[in-house]
C-alpha cells in the first residue's frame, strides 16, 4: 500500500467498498499453490482476509503493508503482521515465496521494491503477484484527472500501471526468472455505485482538493461515469486491467 497519508485506510470503509478485492484474488492463491510448512510473506497484506487463507493451508505467514489501521485489522484475525514500506523490505532469504495481490501498483518505485523481494527469496523461491496493469481504471482516471483539472489541482497519477514488457525487463533486472506474465481486462462489479470506489480508492486524487469540496467532486464524477460504468440495470463495473505474474530467484542467485 502507499506511502504517505493515502496509506492511512479505514478497514471499515474497505471492507464496504472493496471487500470484492481479496474474493478477486483467490485464483491467485491456487496460482501460487502453497505447500503446507512453507514461509510466505505477503506483500501488501491489507486486512489479510487472503493471507488467512495462506495460514489456513498451513504455511508460516508474514503479511506487511504500509497502513497501520489495515495492519491492526490483519493481527486482529491472528496474522503475524507488520507495518513496513514496500519499497523498503527488510528480510534477508527467509521465504519460499513472496504473495502479492492488487497492492504492487500503489509502490511507486518498482526497482526498489522488486530489489527486497529478491532479498527476502530463498534460492529458488517464487514471486507471485497480481496488480494494475497499463490501462487499469482507465475511464475513472481521466474522468479524475479531468475534474482535478477543471478545478486547478494537481493531475499526476499516484499509481504505477506498468506493461507487461516493461514489469519483466524490471523483474529481469532485479535478478528474477520470468516464468509467466499476462495483462487482462477485468471488469469488476462494485458493491455500489462509483462513489464508493472514488472514496476507497481516490485518495490520493481528492486529497489535493480543500475536504469541503471533495463530496461534490465525487458527486460529479458519478455523474460523469455513469453512462460508461453503469448498466441499464444500474450495476456498476471498474474497468480493471490486472497483470498478473509468476517469477523466482534462481537457485544459484
Amino acid at each position: 500500500m502507499p506511502k504517505g497519508s493515502a496509506c492511512d485506510w479505514d478497514p471499515a470503509q474497505y471492507q464496504r467498498n472493496a471487500g470484492f478485492v481479496p474474493q478477486l484474488g483467490e485464483p491467485l492463491l491456487r496460482l501460487l499453490a502453497p505447500r503446507a510448512g512453507e514461509r510466505i510473506l505477503d506483500l501488501g497484506c491489507g486486512d489479510g482476509a487472503l493471507t488467512r487463507h495462506l495460514i489456513d493451508a498451513g504455511c508460516a505467514v508474514v503479511g506487511v503493508d504500509a497502513s497501520a489501521g489495515m495492519i491492526a485489522a490483519a493481527r486482529a484475525r491472528g496474522i503475524d503482521a507488520h507495518v513496513m514500506d514496500g519499497h523498503a523490505l527488510h528480510f534477508d532469504a527467509p521465504f519460499d515465496a513472496v504473495f502479492s495481490n492488487a497492492a504492487l501498483h500503489w509502490m511507486t518505485e518498482p526497482d526498489a521494491v522488486l530489489a527486497g523481494v529478491h532479498r527476502a527469496l530463498v534460492p529458488g523461491g517464487r514471486f507471485v503477484g497480481e496488480f494494475g496493469g497499463h490501462g487499469n481504471v482507465g475511464r475513472i482516471v481521466a474522468a479524475l484527472e479531468h475534474a482535478l483539472e477543471c478545478r486547478g489541482a494537481a493531475t499526476d497519477c499516484p499509481w504505477y500501471f506498468p506493461t507487461p514488457a516493461d514489469y519483466r525487463a524490471r523483474l529481469e533486472a532485479a535478478g528474477l526468472v520470468v516464468d509467466a506474465i499476462e495483462s487482462f481486462a477485468r471488469p469488476t462489479p462494485l458493491p455500489g455505485d462509483v462513489g464508493g470506489w472514488l472514496q476507497t480508492f481516490g485518495k490520493p486524487y481528492l486529497s489535493r482538493l480543500p475536504a469541503g469540496r471533495r463530496n461534490a467532486c465525487v458527486a460529479e464524477l458519478v455523474d460523469t461515469l455513469r453512462g460508461a460504468l453503469c448498466d441499464e440495470a444500474g450495476r456498476w463495473h471498474a474497468d480493471y486491467v490486472r497483470l498478473r505474474f509468476v517469477a523466482h530467484r534462481p537457485a544459484g542467485g
